[in-house]
């Protein structure tokens, strides 16, 4: 009889945690990745997900966006984990969330200032994904870059359900999860010390250091023909804005954009600070306010 007492309760503390796991912290409800042939890799289309207290929505073009309105006017994000915000950042929280708002209300239409992104994704895989889908209709493209992207090329290493950061299926148990994906790995970082702060973020997983990245010159040059205006958003990592300059790849991506007149925003130069950072590259809540804040600015000064 004491065995049983003990084994139900041991039931019902595993059905309680289960049960608290999923509904709480939305354990086995993580963004599911796919991969493709085009540009490595993306959100599976058509997912509504509740993780880490935060509602995160992708549509069926797999953009963390809503449903394309085929009246609206339309600006393509293009970028990788920083303007996407992760799990971390509640859909109505994101940059272009709020750019779309904002426009919307200033133009007196609807306006939608699409988040096509991905963990890790360099200038080459947005544009393989332009180049895949078309432009939408767009008026304009913003390409949101970090001074690692300069050389961040395209390599199609297997990671979709290999890599933690890129899974394919959902866990079948919340406890499972909460133990193989991240007690583990926390565990074996402390002991071991063998994983690394970029492994973690899910950046700077794929690298070519002999060759600038061909997407810019690709967004560049589809710019051009389809007549679309083109706005690179150089984003400072943590170290840069304790330097107070770009590093080397950075100031490489200021130089291609300078000798193509290409429009460059510069969040370093327009008050970026420390309590915007939620780790050494991606940015908090109020970081992408301020990120959407610093679009709008440039948006006004260049219609000035």
């Amino acid at each position: 009889m004491k065995k049983l007492i003990i084994f139900i309760i041991i039931g019902v503390i595993f059905i309680g945690l289960e049960i608290f796991l999923r509904l709480h912290y939305g354990f086995c409800d993580a963004v599911l990745i796919k991969e493709d042939s085009n540009f490595e890799y993306i959100a599976k289309p058509n997912q509504q997900r509740y993780r880490f207290g935060k509602h995160i929505n992708y549509n069926k073009e797999s953009m963390r966006s809503e449903e394309i309105d085929s009246t609206a006017i339309i600006i393509l994000g293009f970028g990788d984990s920083v303007i996407n915000g992760g799990t971390l950042t509640e859909q109505d929280s994101l940059a272009t969330t709020i750019l779309s708002d904002s426009l919307s209300t200033i133009k007196g239409q609807k306006v939608q200032f699409l988040n096509i992104s991905a963990g890790s994704w360099g200038p080459d895989n947005c544009y393989a994904y332009l180049k895949k889908y078309g432009n939408f209709g767009a008026k304009s493209i913003y390409l949101f870059v970090s001074s690692h992207d300069a050389y961040d090329n395209m390599n199609f290493q297997k990671i979709v359900g290999i890599n933690q950061s890129f899974p394919d299926k959902q866990y079948l148990l919340a406890l499972y999860e909460l133990v193989d994906r991240y007690l583990i790995p926390r565990l074996k970082s402390i002991f071991k010390k063998t994983v690394s702060n970029s492994d973690n973020l899910g950046i700077n997983k794929k690298k070519d250091n002999s060759v600038f990245n061909t997407g810019f010159l690709s967004f560049l040059s589809y710019s051009k023909e389809k007549n679309i205006p083109l706005v690179i958003f150089l984003h400072a990592e943590r170290a840069e804005l304790k330097n107070g300059i770009y590093n080397e790849q950075g100031q490489e991506i200021i130089q291609f954009a300078k000798s193509n007149n290409i429009q460059l925003i510069s969040d370093l130069d327009n008050g970026l600070s420390i309590n915007e950072f939620r780790d050494n590259i991606h940015i908090n809540e109020k970081g992408q306010r301020l990120l959407a804040m610093r679009v709008l600015a440039e948006m006004n000064d260049s219609l000035k």
